[in-house]
């Protein structure tokens, strides 16, 4: 049965809010004004090859961390608070300068998760839009998705529906067992009613920038190379979420927070698992512990 709402019990706005900056830092007014038509800009250059290699390192040891715990490739979601490198990649000032151009100056990160496929990986990502899973509002949410390795159609790219974001709520199904989804809604066939996807390819160390209203996934990865995104999530501090994301998630990665709504962690001190994930793991929610679960 098609659902439209997967937080029945907060009332949330869920709606895409334009982009309205004059003078912006990072972004021409050109790729401004696409991503408010077609709700996404890509490919922007940010890491050397120096740092591409740093952050695929990374990368590495965090899996290792999770295999350690019995988790698998999906499961580094949301261990920034933890981890030292993932709050640094966060509050790097070239990836925030892209950020403020698009949700302002006062910027909080709560939500960040590395999309791993490896060779042969049969799950997807299937068709939804981000600000349904989340518990905040109103949907003012960009996400960075950080490409870690080379990412293209051969292993399992993104692709996104251009100007779904203008459509409001787009009616979704809960994931089956049977489908095998490495998230828990799917918008079927979404090809009939708003045309074919465009994929997004794109080099080890270049970004791309879409907002949480548009409809959009991944399909399996059935080369023999892994493609890993970073995905952080973004919005201004006028944004209210529920207690979780406001006292256990949240950096205020620039900017102030006058009424002081986000409990802001500082820098880690280390690299390690949240105790909240290991525990949500232990009950089965470590793919998504952020995002709505079907009613049982």
């Amino acid at each position: 049965m098609a659902q439209t709402d997967a937080i029945p019990d907060m009332e949330r706005e869920l709606k895409f809010f334009p982009i309205e900056t004059k003078d912006p830092k990072k972004l021409t007014k050109e790729q401004i004004k696409k991503y408010n038509e077609v709700g996404y800009v890509f490919p922007l250059d940010v890491y050397s090859p120096n740092e591409i290699e740093t952050n695929r390192s990374y990368f590495d040891k965090l899996l290792v961390m999770a295999h350690e715990h019995g988790l698998g490739d999906w499961a580094v979601n949301g261990w920034h608070t933890t981890c030292q490198g993932l709050y640094d990649l966060i509050t790097d000032d070239r990836i925030l300068d892209y950020v403020e151009d698009i949700i302002g100056p006062n910027i909080v990160c709560t939500m960040s998760h590395y999309f791993s496929k490896a060779p042969g990986d049969k799950k997807s990502v299937y068709w939804h839009q981000d600000a349904q899973f989340w518990p905040l509002t109103p949907s003012k949410v960009v996400t960075v998705w950080i490409a870690i390795d080379d990412v293209d159609v051969e292993n399992g790219a993104m692709k996104l529906f251009p100007t779904t974001h203008h459509l409001g709520i787009v009616p979704f199904e809960w994931v089956t067992d049977e489908e095998d989804g490495v998230l828990n809604q799917h918008v079927h066939n979404p090809e009939e009613k708003y045309g074919e996807p465009i994929s997004v390819e794109l080099k080890a160390g270049q970004i791309s920038l879409h907002t949480d209203m548009l409809l959009h996934g991944s399909m399996p990865n059935p080369s023999n190379r892994r493609r890993c995104g970073l995905t952080l999530r973004y919005h201004p501090v006028e944004v209210r979420g529920n207690e979780d994301l406001r006292t256990k998630h949240a950096i205020l990665a620039r900017g102030h927070d006058p009424e002081g709504y986000w409990v802001h962690h500082p820098r880690p001190t280390e690299e390690k698992i949240p105790s909240w994930f290991s525990e949500e793991a232990a009950d089965g929610a470590a793919e998504e512990p952020l995002g709505p679960r079907p009613p049982d």
